[in-house]
C-alpha cells in the first residue's frame, strides 16, 4: 500500500471519529475508567508494601539475623551472654513497640536502643548519627524523632512529648532529632520514635526483657558463629535470619492484595464489552463507506489495520487518562487498603503514594491489549465480509442471529472449562479467579440466545402494557442484537458483580455476627488500645484488674492473654484462656477428639482455629511444637475452633497450661460478668469510674463489643464496595455507549416513523421502553450469574484466600436491588438519547438518506 494511500484511508479514519465526539469520548472512559482501577489498585499495594519494606529496612539496619525468646519477649541477660561469653560485639538489644504522640493522629513505632552498640547497625540511632549521650542516657524518659514530625507539631530539643502506650501516658523528652542520609531513609523514619533501652522498658511494662536482639554475622561465618550462639541460648530462644519478618508479612497480605487485583480486573473485563460495542458501532456505522473502499480496491488487510489503528488510538488514550485518574484514586484507596492492614495484620503508615515503572507498564499493556483484543473481531468481520454483503443494512444482525446457536454452544462449553477448573486439587485462589472468569465469559456468550427467547414472553406482556410501541420496542432490541446484546452482557456481568460481592458480604456479616453471638457470654470485656485492631498486643494493668473484679456487682471473670510465640509452622498468635465450664458455650467447635473439654484444663493439648489449620495443614491428632520458656514442647491439637477474628489463625490453650511452660504473668484482656439484678450499663458506668487515673481501656459492654468489631469488618470491605461500584459505572457507560449507537444509526428509521405519524412523545416513549426492558432483562440475567459468583466466592476463593467456612445468606431484598439497579441504570442512560431522538428534525434524516 503507498503511503499516500496510507494516509488518505488515516485521515478518512480520523475523520469519522472527528464526526462522532460522544462516542469516541465514551469509548476512551470506558478504557480510562478500567485502567484507573487497575493503577490504583496495583498502586496502593505497591505503596502499602513499599512503605512496610523501608521502614523494615530503616529499622532493622545491617542487621543479618536477629534472636528472639519464646514469647515475645526474651531476657535482657542473654544479651549479655552472646556479648560477653559468646563474644559477639557487633550485636545490639531492642525493645519495640507502638504508641501515640500527642499532636499526630497515627501509630508510631517506638525503638528502645543502646546508643554505644548501635553504631554497626544503624546510624540514625548512634552517636555517629548525632545522638549525644548526656541527653539521651539521662535516666528519664528521653526519645528522638524526626526533623518533619518535630516541625508537624512544633517541638523543639528539649520539649516534652505526651506518648501513649497501651492506654497508659508517659512524658518523653526530646533529645534530639534524626539525621536521615537521604530523603528515602527520611520518609522510612517519619514514624519512628527512638528512645533509650530503659525508657522502652518502662513504656511497655518489659523491665529485664528485650524484643530482640541484632546481629551482624558474615556469610562465611555463619556456620561457625550460629552453632555457638545457639549454645548459649535458653530453651525457647531461636536464632533466624532479619529478612525472614518481611517475608512472613509478604505471605500474609498475599491473598489480600490477590482478591483486590482481581476485583480491579473485573472493571477492565466490563469496560472491554464497551470497546467491543463501540468498534462493532463504528464498523456498522461505516459499512458503506467500507463497501465503496473494498469496491474501489483496498484490500482486506488494509482494513483491518484502519479499525484495529483506530482502536490502538482510543487505547493509548484511554490508557494515558487512566493512568493519570489512576494516580489521584490511588490516594484514596491507599488509605482504605492502609486501615483494612492495620484491622486485619499490623500497623503501617502510608503518607506518600510509591509510583513504581511495573504498575504503570502493566496498566498500558492491560489498557492497549484489553481495547485491541475487543476489537479485533469487529475488525476482521468488516475485513472478511464480501463487499455486496457489507453494503447490506442488515448483514451484521443477520450474521449474529445465524451464529447464536455457536455462540450458546462455546459459552456452554466456557463454563463447563470453568466448573472443571474448580475440580483441580490444591487449585489456589488464582484458579478460582480462572474459573470465574470463564463462567462469566461463558455467560456472556450465551445472553444473545437468552435475549431471543426472553422477547418472545416480553413482546405480548410489553403488547397489552404499552400497545403497538411495547412491543416495537421489545422487537427491536432483537434486530439491534449485534450491539443491545453486548451492553446488556456489560450490565449483567456488572451488576452480577454486585450480587456476587453482595452476597458474600451478606454471608461474611451474617456468619461473623452469629459467631460474635457465641464468642461473647460475658457482660463487660476490658482491653487497653491495641495498635491493630483484631490483635490483643498489649497488657492491663495488674493491680486494675485486681480492682475491677473487686467491683460491686461483678459475679466472676476470665482472662485471656495473647502472645507471638515460635512454632514449627513460623510465628503463630497463641491465646491463653482461663476459663472454666463456661467455654464450651463460647467457642463453636468445628471438629473435636472425645473428652476434649474434660481435658484442656489439665493436658498439653490446644484448638486451632480453622484458619490456622488450612493455611498450615494440619488435623486432629497432629501436634505443633512451641518454643516454651522450658524448651521446645509438644502441643496435640484435640480441637478446630470457628475463628473470624484472624484469617492467619490462632492457637488456644488453657492459662494453666499456659502459666506452666511460660514466665508471663500479664493479662491481655478482662472479661466480666454482672451478678443477678444487675444492670450491664449501669455497671460499665461503675467500672469505668474505678478505672479512672489508672490505665487508658476500652469498657464495653457485650452489645459495645459486638457493634465495635461489626465496624472494623465493615470497614475492611468498604475498598469492595468502592471497586463494585467502579465496576457498575463502566456498565452504565456502557449502555449510554449503546444507546447512543442505536439514536445515530437508526436516524432515518426513526424519521420514518416521524413522518408516518409518530409524534415525539411517543418516540421518547419508545425508546424509553426499549430501554427499560434492555435494563429488566439484564437484571433478572444477573440473578444465575451473581448467585454463581457468589457460590465461588463464598466456597473457593474466601476458603483458599482465608481458610473460612461461611454461611451461605441469598437475600431476596438483595436479588431486588439488582433487578431494580440495572432498570434505573438503564432508564438513567436512555433518558438523554430519548431526548435526542425525540427532537431530532425527520426532514433532515430523510435528506441524508
Amino acid at each position: 500500500m503507498s503511503k499516500h494511500k496510507k494516509n488518505l484511508l488515516w485521515l478518512s479514519s480520523l475523520r469519522f471519529l472527528w464526526k462522532h465526539p460522544w462516542h469516541f469520548a465514551l469509548s476512551i472512559l470506558g478504557v480510562a475508567l478500567g485502567v484507573s482501577v487497575v493503577v490504583s489498585i496495583d498502586l496502593s499495594n505497591s505503596s502499602a508494601k513499599k512503605a512496610f519494606s523501608l521502614s523494615t529496612q530503616a529499622v532493622t539496619g545491617k542487621a543479618t539475623h536477629q534472636i528472639t525468646g519464646a514469647g515475645e519477649n526474651i531476657d535482657e541477660e542473654v544479651y549479655r551472654t552472646v556479648r560477653i561469653d559468646g563474644m559477639v560485639k557487633k550485636s545490639a538489644p531492642v525493645a519495640e513497640g507502638y504508641g501515640q504522640i500527642e499532636g499526630i493522629n497515627r501509630t508510631f513505632q517506638i525503638m528502645g536502643i543502646d546508643p554505644i552498640a548501635e553504631a554497626p547497625f544503624r546510624d540514625f540511632a548512634s552517636q555517629k548519627g548525632g545522638i549525644e549521650l548526656p541527653k539521651f542516657i539521662t535516666g528519664k524518659n528521653t526519645g528522638i524523632i524526626a526533623k518533619p514530625v518535630a516541625r508537624q507539631i512544633g517541638a523543639s530539643v528539649g520539649d516534652t512529648l505526651s506518648v501513649s502506650v497501651g492506654g497508659r501516658t508517659y512524658s518523653v523528652q526530646l533529645a534530639g532529632l534524626i539525621n536521615a542520609g537521604n530523603d528515602r531513609s527520611q520518609r522510612a523514619l517519619q514514624n519512628l520514635l527512638v528512645v533509650d533501652v530503659s525508657t522502652a522498658q518502662q513504656l511497655f511494662n518489659m523491665q529485664g526483657q528485650l524484643s530482640r536482639i541484632d546481629l551482624i554475622i558474615p556469610q562465611e561465618d555463619e556456620k561457625k558463629i550460629i552453632p555457638k550462639i545457639q549454645s548459649l541460648l535458653p530453651s525457647g530462644s531461636t536464632i533466624s535470619r532479619s529478612d525472614s519478618r518481611s517475608e512472613t508479612v509478604a505471605q500474609m497480605t498475599r491473598a489480600f492484595e490477590l482478591n483486590l487485583e482481581a476485583l480491579s480486573m473485573l472493571a477492565l473485563l466490563v469496560g472491554m464489552f464497551l470497546i467491543y460495542n463501540t468498534m462493532t458501532f463504528s464498523v456498522v456505522q461505516r459499512r458503506q463507506l467500507i463497501g465503496r473502499l473494498r469496491a474501489l480496491g483496498v484490500t482486506k488487510k488494509e482494513i483491518l489495520t484502519i479499525i484495529l489503528k483506530e482502536a490502538a488510538l482510543i487505547g493509548i488514550i484511554g490508557t494515558i487518562v487512566g493512568i493519570i485518574s489512576g494516580l489521584f484514586l490511588a490516594k484514596v484507596l491507599l488509605k482504605l487498603v492502609t486501615q483494612s492492614i492495620n484491622d486485619l495484620y499490623f500497623v503501617l503508615s502510608v503518607q506518600e503514594l510509591a509510583i513504581g515503572f511495573y504498575p504503570l507498564a502493566k496498566a498500558a499493556v492491560l489498557g492497549l491489549g484489553a481495547t485491541l483484543l475487543a476489537s479485533y473481531w469487529p475488525a476482521r468481520e468488516a475485513s472478511q465480509a464480501k463487499v455486496s454483503t457489507v453494503l447490506k443494512r442488515s448483514s451484521s444482525e443477520s450474521k449474529i442471529k445465524g451464529k447464536l446457536g455457536i455462540l450458546a454452544a462455546s459459552g456452554l462449553g466456557a463454563i463447563l472449562l470453568g466448573a472443571a477448573i474448580l475440580l483441580i486439587p490444591n487449585g489456589g485462589i488464582a484458579a478460582g479467579y480462572s474459573s470465574l472468569l470463564f463462567m462469566i465469559v461463558g455467560f456472556s456468550l450465551v445472553i444473545p440466545l437468552i435475549i431471543v427467547a426472553i422477547a418472545q414472553i416480553f413482546r405480548p406482556l410489553l403488547g397489552k402494557l404499552n400497545g403497538l410501541i411495547g412491543t416495537m420496542s421489545v422487537r427491536g432490541i432483537v434486530t439491534e442484537l449485534s450491539r443491545t446484546s453486548v451492553a446488556i452482557a456489560a450490565l449483567v456481568v456488572a451488576v452480577s458483580a454486585t450480587v456476587g460481592v453482595g452476597v458474600m458480604v451478606d454471608s461474611f456479616r451474617t456468619t461473623v455476627v452469629s459467631w460474635l453471638e457465641a464468642q461473647l457470654q460475658a457482660d463487660v470485656y476490658i482491653q487497653p488500645p491495641s495498635a491493630v485492631s483484631r490483635k490483643t498486643d498489649t497488657e492491663l494493668e495488674p493491680r486494675l484488674v485486681d480492682l475491677l473484679k473487686e467491683t460491686e456487682g461483678v459475679s466472676r471473670s476470665h482472662t485471656v492473654r495473647s502472645v507471638d510465640a515460635q512454632t514449627n509452622n513460623g510465628t503463630d498468635n497463641l491465646i491463653a484462656i482461663n476459663q472454666g465450664p463456661s467455654a464450651q458455650k463460647t467457642y463453636q467447635l468445628k471438629k473435636k477428639k472425645a473428652g476434649f473439654w474434660q481435658r484442656y484444663t489439665s493436658e498439653n493439648i490446644v484448638m486451632v482455629s480453622e484458619a490456622y489449620a488450612y493455611r498450615n495443614n494440619v488435623a486432629l491428632g497432629d501436634s505443633i511444637f512451641i518454643e516454651t520458656d522450658r524448651g521446645r514442647t509438644g502441643f496435640q491439637i484435640q480441637a478446630i475452633n470457628f475463628d473470624y477474628a484472624s484469617d492467619m489463625g490462632a492457637i488456644t490453650i488453657n492459662r494453666r497450661i499456659y502459666d506452666q511452660y511460660f514466665n508471663d504473668k500479664a493479662i491481655s484482656g478482662l472479661a466480666l460478668y454482672a451478678a443477678n439484678g444487675i444492670e450491664v450499663d449501669q455497671l460499665v458506668e461503675r467500672l469505668r469510674k474505678r478505672a479512672e487515673g489508672q490505665q487508658e481501656v476500652f469498657i464495653r459492654s457485650n452489645r459495645g463489643l459486638r457493634e465495635a468489631s461489626i465496624a472494623i469488618f465493615d470497614r475492611t470491605f468498604t475498598v469492595t464496595i468502592v471497586l463494585r461500584m467502579l465496576a457498575m459505572l463502566v456498565a452504565f457507560i456502557g449502555i449510554l455507549s449503546a444507546l447512543m449507537a442505536l439514536q445515530l444509526e437508526r436516524s432515518q428509521e426513526h424519521a420514518v416513523m416521524r413522518a408516518n405519524g409518530m409524534t415525539p412523545s411517543q418516540l421518547w416513549n419508545y425508546v424509553t421502553t426499549q430501554t427499560g426492558v434492555m435494563g429488566l432483562m439484564a437484571g433478572i440475567l444477573s440473578l444465575p450469574l451473581g448467585i454463581l459468583m457468589a457460590y465461588i466466592l463464598v466456597f473457593v476463593i474466601n476458603l483458599r484466600s482465608f481458610g473460612w467456612s461461611l454461611q451461605f445468606v441469598l437475600s431476596p431484598w438483595l436479588l431486588a436491588q439488582a433487578v431494580g439497579l440495572a432498570f434505573v441504570a438503564a432508564l438513567l442512560a436512555g433518558i438523554y438519547p430519548s431526548i435526542k431522538m425525540a427532537r431530532a428534525n425527520p426532514a433532515d434524516a430523510l435528506r441524508n438518506e
